[in-house]
């Protein structure tokens, strides 16, 4: 595992915990913050597997 899928594992997370808290709170902005930031670590991670997988 590289820093870019970590960078993105920890964004999914982040992301995650956002949007249920924006849920539990009705706050749509942290909701929506929090879909953008699993969107963002969804392509980070993608990134980083593809580095893995060019690096073997």
């Amino acid at each position: 595992m590289n820093k870019e899928e970590l960078k993105g594992r920890f964004d999914l997370v982040k992301g995650e915990a956002k949007e249920q808290w924006g849920k539990a709170t009705d706050d749509h902005s942290t909701e929506t913050e929090g879909k953008w930031d699993k969107a963002k670590g969804k392509v980070k991670k993608g990134i980083g597997e593809v580095k893995e997988k060019l690096s073997e």
